[in-house]
């Protein structure tokens, strides 16, 4: 069996035909969308991370929340940006909300993709080393996370601490063992992916990737899953990976969703992002069977064990909610992902 869980980029706006009209109400709503989700059967609820930006940022508060109100559903991020964080602090954050969530943490995290504003990392006190590019500082601070994340002693102890300390270097406490195989990059090149692997991350490939070969979306990044599982196998890492695929998909069942997404076929798209020329993955939508046939076609899918759904948040819980139920009733059976 494979999993499904939904993305949400937490947008919200104030405008007339907004759900989610300021930041309470996005930060609220997934909450209630990860317990709807949750009681649906859906595997995961996964948050993108956008700085400046009127979308959800800081995501350990959240997390925290979210775990505190479900069981059993994984709870994860798509991707933080890592040229914003403080390894050290953030390992805090996340040993912390993983054991309020018992151990059911998934965080995605990347070098960053492009920004609201120019250079916005610089603003939260970070800087590339000489000769570093900002994607070099952002895989450097993983590194580092990854390396925090192991739980071993590396400070030396005050000789006269305000509180007893264990024998020996200290570590980094609240310490959530299990955590660092449940980290997840975010890659939009082959070569990425390769990396990753060598690290031990999960691999968490989104509806874009470098066009490194002119071929379709989907059958590039089913090269790259390959690609990043024969380089696990080479690093010899001794547990399974895990591999995520993130895609728009609309069953449509009923008028409204025709409404909104009954516009015809989509296709890949070809952009310029960070100066990398970039294949944007299609988008589904159609009726149940059709739907399971186009899904079927594509090579990506069927490479993944896990797929997350992008769900236009600014429509609600009550409409994304039943985003998710037509999949998991009417399309992931006959997938056999359930």
């Amino acid at each position: 069996m494979k999993k499904i869980g939904f993305l949400s980029f937490g947008h919200w706006s104030d405008t007339p035909h907004s759900a989610t009209r300021s930041a309470s109400d996005v930060l609220l709503q997934s909450i209630d969308l990860a317990v709807a989700a949750e009681e649906l059967g859906a595997d995961g609820a996964y948050f993108r991370v956008h700085h400046f930006a009127q979308q959800l940022a800081s995501p350990f508060p959240l997390l925290a929340a979210v775990g505190a109100r479900t069981r059993r559903i994984e709870i994860g991020t798509g991707v933080i940006d890592m040229r914003y964080e403080n390894p050290f602090y953030m390992a805090e954050d996340a040993g912390s909300a993983d054991l309020i969530a018992g151990g059911r943490l998934q965080l995605g995290i990347s070098r960053g993709s492009p920004e609201q504003v120019i250079e916005g990392w610089r603003h939260f006190g970070y800087a590339p080393a000489p000769g570093e590019s900002d994607a070099d500082m952002g895989r450097r601070h993983a590194e580092v996370f990854m390396e925090i994340l192991k739980g071993e002693g590396f400070a030396q102890p005050n000789p006269r601490p305000m509180f007893p300390n264990p024998p020996g270097p200290l570590r980094i406490e609240p310490h959530s063992a299990g955590l660092r195989n449940r980290i997840w990059w975010g890659s939009a090149s082959d070569a990425t992916a390769a990396w990753a692997a060598k690290m031990g991350m999960n691999l968490q490939s989104s509806t874009l990737k470098a066009d490194e070969s002119g071929e379709p979306f989907h059958v590039q990044q089913a090269r790259q899953i390959r690609a990043y599982r024969a380089a696990w196998a080479e690093a010899g890492h001794q547990r399974a990976p895990r591999v995520s695929v993130s895609r728009s998909i609309f069953a449509l069942t009923n008028d409204r969703d025709r409404a909104y997404f009954g516009r015809g076929d989509s296709s890949d798209q070809i952009g310029v992002i960070d100066n990398m020329r970039a294949v944007f993955g299609r988008s589904y939508a159609a009726e149940p069977d059709a739907l399971i046939d186009q899904l079927r076609a594509d090579e990506a899918i069927a490479e993944a064990d896990t797929l997350l759904l992008t769900v236009p948040n600014q429509l609600g819980v009550e409409y994304n909610t039943h985003v998710i139920e037509s999949i998991l009733t009417h399309v992931a059976p006959a997938l056999d992902w359930r």
